[in-house]
């Protein structure tokens, strides 16, 4: 399976280059796979660049979780970090993927220097 870069998910949320738009929906329509890297990197993007609020970011995973054509790597962590998302607004997405993915590895506590990544299950402050 092909697989995208963070450009692309842009792309498919913000739809704000027309041309870039159709390109990036014709390369996924036959499939591609997102990694947790490529989605940690675009919610980045969309908060950091086009300063998209905490429930737009919601949407947009929830949407590229939903997609047809997209494959998400550990999708199941990718939900479970959207699922704690969506009830903190004071952590980033990453915080909860990161400590998901940990989770899913069997590899707790994650050592954090965060007070609040901290406050989690799963979390250790050091």
């Amino acid at each position: 399976m092909r697989a995208v870069d963070t450009n692309v998910l842009v792309r498919l949320v913000t739809r704000d280059d027309r041309k870039q738009v159709a390109a990036a929906e014709s390369f996924v329509s036959k499939g591609a796979w997102v990694s947790t890297l490529v989605l940690m990197e675009a919610t980045w993007v969309l908060t950091a660049v086009y300063e998209l609020t905490h429930a737009q970011i919601s949407t947009a995973i929830d949407m590229l979780l939903h997609h047809r054509d997209l494959t998400i790597q550990e999708s199941d962590s990718v939900a479970a970090a959207l699922e704690q998302y969506r009830s903190r607004p004071g952590l980033g997405f990453s915080d909860f993927l990161i400590l998901e993915v940990a989770r899913k590895a069997g590899h707790l506590p994650l050592g954090t220097f965060d007070r609040n990544l901290s406050k989690l299950d799963g979390a250790e402050r050091l």
